[in-house]
């Protein structure tokens, strides 16, 4: 493990809005060259978590260190040093798609001969290259995004904030944004992102924090903290009644855990085909049946008993 000094150190973190508190004493330390994610439904802290680490709202308490600075007493000098995509794109609709890159470059003090150089080669990057000269209103969602990633690393950042980069789009405007943030990461860029779906957390990050009500309740890689809290494989059942319910009990003894939930029963298993061997001999008949492999939405729900997206 690296012995360097991490580029993000919270200890204790601590934010409240009046009485409500939105991040209760968190650690967490974020090094350089990695993705690290905040995972957690709506309303788990992990905005305000990143709105202090983008030195644009002051911690209530603990400690809290970016790039070995105070965002409280440096905090001009930690945001130049920072790329950041916010949650709901804040594009200048009146600008075209390069001017949206080479304006906001000038707020770092950066010449436009170089402004222009370093929108060109973002705007390659995040294959944008043909809408230069569009206007920003007619882009679809998944291009906005995109330009919103590049207009976030024109300053070289040594770190880049990404609040639910892909909240919003459809899947195959989701895996564009995926395939140019794992490229970044490639680069060395150091990533820390928030998101509420496991999927991406999986696929981005390195390490990540599952947060809930303002605290973590688990740290780890994605597959280190499936394999921690979880099973290998889940069986989802879905019985044609009103309440799954009735069945829980029918399923005793098959494999370590039965969650029931709304509309599917989830049974935690080693192997798969075998628990729906079993289902069928004890002649259950569920309308519908699948095995899938553990993911990171089995952790949430193991760990606060609800599930992830409600």
């Amino acid at each position: 493990m690296s012995t360097a000094q991490p580029l993000i150190r919270a200890r204790g973190l601590v934010k409240r809005f009046g009485d409500f508190t939105a991040v209760d004493g968190i650690d967490v330390e974020v090094r350089a060259g990695e993705a690290f994610g905040f995972l957690g439904p709506n309303g788990a802290g992990k905005s305000s978590t990143m709105r202090m680490v983008g030195c644009v709202s002051p911690p209530t308490g603990g400690e809290l260190r970016i790039l070995g600075m105070d965002p409280v007493s440096d905090g001009p000098a930690i945001r130049a040093r920072l790329g950041v995509c916010p949650q709901l794109d804040n594009l200048d609709p009146e600008l075209t798609v390069q001017e949206n890159l080479t304006t906001y470059a000038r707020y770092f003090g950066i010449s436009r001969r170089v402004a222009r150089a370093r929108a060109a080669e973002l705007l390659d990057f995040v294959q944008l290259a043909d809408r230069a000269n569009s206007k920003v209103e007619p882009l679809s969602g998944g291009m906005k995004r995109r330009l919103t990633i590049a207009r976030a690393l024109v300053n070289e950042p040594e770190i880049v904030l990404l609040d639910e980069p892909t909240t919003g789009l459809d899947p195959q405007a989701r895996h564009l944004v995926w395939e140019r943030l794992f490229r970044l990461k490639q680069q060395g860029v150091t990533l820390v992102l928030t998101t509420h779906y496991m999927d991406e957390a999986e696929q981005l990050c390195d390490r990540l924090v599952v947060m809930d009500g303002g605290r973590i309740v688990a740290e780890g890689g994605p597959r280190e903290l499936i394999e921690k809290y979880s099973t290998r494989e889940v069986v989802e059942l879905r019985f044609a009644a009103d309440s799954q319910e009735e069945f829980a009990g029918k399923l005793d003894g098959i494999g370590d855990r039965v969650e029931v939930l709304p509309d599917r029963i989830l049974l935690y298993v080693g192997n798969g085909d075998e628990a729906v061997a079993e289902v069928n001999a004890r002649a259950l008949a569920p309308a519908s049946v699948l095995v899938r492999r553990s993911s990171l939405e089995d952790v949430f729900l193991h760990l606060t008993g609800r599930t992830l997206v409600e």
